[in-house]
């Protein structure tokens, strides 16, 4: 095993720890949080350093990058923000579009994200009562004697989802009806006739909108469909064995962001005439969060290693989603345990990494599921 940092991955960094060092100060971050937005010279700035660019096709003006590349171009950009922004995860939506769009999509894509600064498409996957069972999804698009489908139902959860000019969706083919399997996906102008989406507002990753969204009606053809019919939800489930892995990267980076500042006001605060870093619970809590940060860290740079070597994740990618997110969160958690009041309050950034790790619980899977994902793999695994 071989832990050291290429030349080109240390110039990464540390044009990423630039880029957060200029542009994430404390009072900006502030600020976005208080107006659910980002700056657009934010936006701008990240796509002018190429890092939206990463991992992109090169014919399409993109960077080559294998994964483990990337997450640690992640994990450093959260760890160096310390916020939940959106930088990174707009990234998701181009994947998507690279790997199943038709060539006008992609190409439009890519032109968007060099005009604006902003990924052209949102993700509606999940419904009100379809997230994690999604076979419980009614969102269906039925075909039309003149040969358009109509497309009908309800999408919740939809990050960017009232910003972004497109939204792909996943919706059953013909049939709402339980049984039916067969799902494809849809590249849907955000202004045809039709839809319309209502604000969510989250406790945490407030800089971050999402929305639900409402199909009404929606007349879409077959340029607007994305991959093959019947195929969509097994294209989204491919794509997200490496969400869930960026996911964590995110989380290990606010993880070991809140862990540096819990430490240093251990070392600062002083009670019963010593810096608190001196008590032995104290110093219990900062071990198990460092433990929890570096096992963490540990199995997400395996699950990528294997992915940019072609080896299956399906176990490890779920392992790492449940143990990653819940440990990083507890990191926060003990964090907030070492600020006491303090932390309780918006004068330290604690509390709201905390609330913002909470919420990558449910992104890309829930706690819960992945068990079950995990638990079938496992329990094959040793069938012999």
């Amino acid at each position: 095993m071989d832990f050291a940092l290429t030349d080109e991955q240390e110039l990464l960094l540390e044009s990423v720890r630039e880029f957060c060092d200029r542009y994430f100060t404390e009072d900006v971050v502030k600020e976005m949080y208080e107006t659910h937005s980002m700056p657009q010279e934010i936006a701008e700035a990240y796509r002018d350093a190429g890092f939206g660019l990463m991992g992109i096709p090169e014919e399409y003006g993109g960077i080559p990058a294998d994964k483990v590349t990337l997450g640690l171009m992640i994990e450093e950009l959260y760890r160096c923000s310390g916020c939940m922004h959106i930088l990174y995860q707009n990234s998701l939506s181009m994947f998507d579009i690279m790997e199943f769009g038709t060539e006008q999509q992609k190409q439009d894509a890519v032109d968007h994200y060099m005009e604006t600064g902003w990924p052209i498409a949102s993700l509606s996957i999940s419904e009100p009562g379809a997230g994690s069972d999604n076979r419980s999804m009614t969102c269906v698009a039925k075909k039309q004697a003149d040969g358009t489908y109509r497309l009908n139902g309800q999408k919740t959860w939809v990050t960017m989802g009232a910003v972004l000019p497109y939204t792909i969706v996943v919706a059953k083919d013909e049939d709402a009806s339980r049984e039916n399997g067969k799902m494809s996906l849809w590249y849907i102008k955000m202004d045809t006739p039709g839809v319309s989406t209502a604000p969510l507002h989250k406790i945490g990753q407030q800089c971050i909108p999402f929305c639900e969204v409402y199909l009404d009606d929606v007349v879409v053809t077959e340029e607007d469909r994305m991959g093959e019919p019947g195929e969509g939800f097994m294209m989204l489930m491919k794509n997200f064995e490496v969400e869930r892995a960026f996911i964590v990267a995110e989380q290990v980076g606010l993880a070991q962001a809140a862990l540096e500042d819990a430490a240093k006001y251990a070392n600062q605060r002083i009670a019963f005439g010593k810096p608190i870093s001196k008590l032995q619970m104290i110093q219990e809590k900062l071990c198990d969060m460092e433990v929890a940060v570096q096992n963490t860290r540990n199995m997400l740079y395996k699950t990528l290693w294997k992915l940019d070597n072609g080896e299956s994740v399906q176990l490890d990618s779920a392992l790492l989603k449940r143990y990653g997110c819940s440990e990083c969160f507890k990191v926060a958690d003990q964090a907030l345990s070492i600020y006491g009041g303090l932390g309780y309050t918006q004068e330290v950034r604690i509390g709201r990494i905390w609330a913002d790790l909470r919420g990558n619980m449910f992104g890309g899977g829930t706690h819960e599921v992945m068990a079950y994902i995990a638990g079938r793999q496992v329990s094959k695994k040793y069938a012999d």
